[in-house]
């Protein structure tokens, strides 16, 4: 339980820095490039094993932490698009809502338990993320001309969380979690650099506040992947897991931004936020 304690507690930190980005008028861009290159290094830091390229190369881990890399990147940029299009209440319902994805992948691949409880807290779980985003009174307004976007959001979101289950439940052995996710974070970077490079020959370069701000953002980010693979890895079921985990970083984003930045709540937030509660209550115990 201490690790998706810790999971949510750091994925909570990034949206309270990404909201420092705003504040200091860090080029988002930048600081995300620079941040998967600190969560590289921060992996290779805490690996306590022998660091061999070879080995890495040849682990059967290796190319999913390829792919899950570009899909870091890929869904950074998704997720902009779609909070400059849509909204930013859109951004996160879809990316939030997606943890249905690895849920019934898990049920059906691994055979997962499955009750009335924790059904009914899956449920709550998905209506408390759609009532806590919600930053209009209005509700979401989407034209079927622009659900492309949220529609790759909630795919491309769901699909890491899938992906990461996967990996680490038949790939990854016990130990090699940090250099697994220092791994997927170079990927990450590597395609960051080509953007630093296009970024340059259009006379956008890279300042000093978007190196501190990616280093701010880095050493978090990696300890959300570190402490999420760390959580499955000690037999926590990703029906479990996911659900807790979105709808817990939800719920502690919210009141930060409450607490921090004195954001208002709407009625219906407060309905997402109580709804939150029983739904983390529900699931954990159908877990029990």
């Amino acid at each position: 339980m201490i690790w998706l304690v810790l999971s949510v507690l750091t994925s909570s930190l990034l949206y309270v820095i990404f909201k420092y980005f705003k504040v200091f008028e860090v080029n988002t861009l930048h600081a995300i490039v620079i941040n998967y290159m600190v969560a590289a290094v921060t992996g290779l830091l805490v690996f306590q094993g022998e660091i061999s390229v070879t080995k890495i190369v040849n682990g059967n881990w290796f190319w999913f932490s390829i792919i899950l890399g570009a899909l870091f990147i890929t869904v950074f940029n998704i997720l902009a698009l779609t909070s400059q299009k849509n909204g930013l209440s859109v951004a996160a319902v879809a990316s939030k809502m997606s943890l249905i994805i690895p849920v019934v992948f898990g049920i059906w691949a691994y055979s997962e338990s499955l009750g009335w409880l924790k059904i009914a807290g899956i449920v709550i779980a998905l209506a408390s993320v759609y009532l806590a985003s919600l930053k209009s009174k209005n509700g979401l307004t989407i034209h079927k001309k622009e659900l492309l976007l949220p529609a790759l959001l909630f795919l491309s979101s769901g699909t890491i969380d899938t992906i990461i289950k996967y990996a680490e439940k038949n790939f990854v052995p016990d130990g090699d979690e940090p250099i697994f996710s220092a791994v997927c974070f170079v990927a990450a970077f590597g395609l960051g650099l080509l953007i630093l490079v296009y970024e340059a020959l259009n006379g956008r370069r890279l300042q000093l506040k978007s190196v501190v701000a990616g280093i701010a953002l880095g050493i978090p980010n990696y300890f959300s992947i570190h402490f999420l693979i760390k959580a499955l890895k000690n037999g926590m079921e990703s029906s479990v897991f996911f659900p807790i985990n979105h709808v817990g970083t939800v719920l502690f984003t919210t009141l930060l931004g409450y607490l921090l930045f004195k954001e208002r709540l709407l009625v219906k937030n407060y309905w997402g936020i109580a709804l939150a509660v029983v739904a983390i209550i529900c699931i954990a115990f159908a877990k029990a």
